[in-house]
């Protein structure tokens, strides 16, 4: 094949375009760009709510029996619960040799089965964990009532998914609206009514039910009565009995209808003022780039109609580090093209370096090809790994155009010494490449939450490294073999100066390493303990503690979060009082800080 491709140009030449141009179609049109992997995670999780529980009510009543239920289920690796006030959530942990999906439908089925809970409990929440991550949030504050702040969220979220290229949108950080009846004892005595009668004739009476159809010679009509309750006067004419003298007793004559939001800890503040947030997410192929983009741009223009008082700002823009991320790649990329074009000129030919170099992004197109095929996105793990497999793709390229100058330097023929010179470190070129692969490959076999995370890093080093081997062999000997080589008497300037470098380098590998290399291969076992010795001393210094070890550096970041713990049971009252003393504070940090002359924060 080497000899084929070499004789035959346009193969080669074919060979190269199509994986430059399929690479770059895929790139454009096929891989979507994220900040973190979106993956389906090997855990279900299973969430039971029930109101006004304690920790303890929650475990006996809720946990326990969904335990009992999923933990002879075949394809349950382990599950774990977690039970806090107002409810639990069972986290059950899937074998690998068994579908998620398939095994979600079993614990369905078995926890839908179980008649034990309390009769308080709410519907179980059943759901394969999603990993993902919003790409730009939103916030929107001023001093309003949470009611018109959720009023204005819920407009500009509807407003947010109108825009061509975003799907998905989520309002949180306030509290979720809610009919609070609250009945007095008193008034049930009264009109001799329990609790029981009152929630059947609410639950009787706020529902929409069909009434089937009546066929007619005209055609048929739909019967359908609505009666669901939706506000605080609909639920207040639900009528509860009628009186022996035809008067109607309501639900308002025996309760207290609130109209407001569910009674819930939270409460969200943007630069001190009631707030709420929307989470924007890309879906799909959308590119997280142009999603944060076109939230940008919708900000900048709704922040001019906003009403005084009331403001809008994005934060937390994820887009950015994708971009500083492409920034670091591409001049990553071009920077070290530079210097392995400048260092193999000195000692080769320009040209030969020049054909060196191409192999890096034919290599990375080929990649860019595979990646769909694969499931991988581009994000900032997959980033990282092309950053990491930059410095390795031309090894290959390297040592095989370096041989086939060697073998220009002894004859003629560029045709010969570019098979010759390929063919002759084709293999161990070869397994220098697949040792590389080998050595990526656990990385792509981790357990764990993170293992799906890893697993991006060889499924780009791996097919970037299997294209540079075919470039390497396949098509760059049919370039190399159209460099021709000047007699001494007939090079310029700068090829004496090239010509020069060359042999002095040439020279101190002859005075110094061949002497070296001599004398290691001349007494074997004083080699092979030294580097067993300086092998014991890296474990030595990892295994005392000496090199100490962290699973993520930290690194300065632009952000600063501060987190308040108080002790269980204290009153959310207590804790915002803190919490606002510590906005203050902040607050005069901030106006310590600002530009006298623009008025922005520096």
């Amino acid at each position: 094949m080497i000899a084929w491709f070499t004789r035959n140009d346009v193969a080669a030449n074919l060979l190269m375009i199509t994986i430059a141009i399929t690479g770059l179609y895929s790139l454009f049109n096929t891989i979507p760009l994220e900040f973190f992997p979106s993956f389906e995670s090997n855990r279900i999780s299973v969430r039971v709510p029930l109101r006004g529980a304690t920790p303890e009510d929650a475990e006996l009543g809720l946990a326990t029996r969904v335990e009992e239920a999923v933990k002879n289920l075949e394809g349950v690796e382990e599950y774990t619960s977690r039970s806090y006030e107002g409810g639990t959530t069972v986290t059950i942990e899937v074998q690998k040799s068994y579908d998620p999906r398939e095994l979600l439908d079993e614990v369905k089925n078995r926890v839908d089965a179980i008649n034990t809970f309390p009769a308080d409990a709410e519907r179980p929440i059943i759901s394969l964990a999603q990993f993902e991550r919003e790409v730009i949030s939103v916030f929107l504050g001023g001093d309003v009532t949470e009611r018109e702040i959720r009023e204005m969220g819920e407009q500009m979220r509807e407003e947010l998914l109108r825009i061509p290229g975003i799907t998905h949108v989520e309002l949180s950080g306030i509290r979720d609206y809610e009919i609070a009846i609250e009945v007095s004892q008193d008034k049930l005595r009264e009109f001799d009514l329990s609790l029981r009668q009152v929630a059947n004739a609410i639950s009787s009476s706020s529902l929409d039910l069909s009434g089937g159809n009546i066929s007619s010679e005209g055609g048929d009509v739909l019967i359908r009565s609505k009666g669901q309750a939706y506000r605080q006067e609909e639920f207040e004419r639900i009528v509860l009995k009628t009186n022996p003298d035809g008067t109607l007793l309501l639900l308002s004559d025996v309760a207290n209808v609130k109209d407001g939001f569910e009674e819930k800890a939270v409460l969200t503040r943007y630069n001190g003022k009631l707030a709420a947030t929307l989470d924007v997410f890309r879906v799909g192929d959308q590119s997280a780039i142009e999603v944060a983009d076109k939230v940008k741009a919708y900000v900048d223009e709704r922040r001019l109609t906003m009403p005084k008082g009331i403001s809008l700002d994005y934060w937390s823009d994820r887009s950015r580090n994708i971009t500083k991320r492409i920034a670091t790649l591409t001049r990553n990329a071009w920077q070290g093209g530079l210097l392995v074009i400048i260092l193999l000129s000195l000692f080769l030919r320009p040209a030969v370096a020049f054909w060196v170099c191409l192999g890096i992004p034919v290599s990375f197109m080929g990649a860019f090809l595979v990646m769909p095929f694969l499931g991988v996105t581009l994000n900032m793990i997959s980033l990282f790994a092309f950053i990491v497999v930059l410095g390795i793709v031309v090894d290959d390229a390297i040592v095989t155009g370096e041989n086939v100058y060697r073998h220009m330097q002894r004859t003629d023929s560029g045709l010969d010494a570019a098979i010759n010179g390929t063919k002759e470190v084709a293999v161990p070129v070869t397994f220098g490449v697949l040792t590389t692969v080998v050595a990526f490959l656990p990385l792509g076999v981790m357990e764990g939450n993170r293992g799906p995370l890893f697993a991006q890093i060889p499924l780009i080093v791996i097919p970037v490294l299997l294209f540079s081997l075919i470039e390497s062999k396949l098509v760059l000997p049919a370039h190399l073999k159209h460099v021709k080589l000047k007699k001494a008497s007939e090079q310029n300037a700068f090829q004496r100066v090239q010509r020069s470098i060359s042999e002095g380098f040439e020279r101190s590998i002859l005075q110094f390493y061949q002497p070296t290399l001599k004398y290691c291969l001349n007494n074997k076992a004083l080699t092979i303990v030294t580097f067993v010795g300086i092998l014991v001393c890296i474990i030595a210094a990892a295994f005392f503690g000496h090199t100490r070890y962290t699973f993520f550096p930290r690194i300065p970041s632009e952000f600063v979060r501060l987190t308040l713990v108080m002790p269980s049971g204290t009153p959310f009252e207590v804790t915002d009082r803190h919490m606002q003393h510590i906005l203050k504070a902040a607050q005069t940090i901030q106006q310590k800080y600002i530009d006298e002359e623009t008025g922005e924060s520096i």
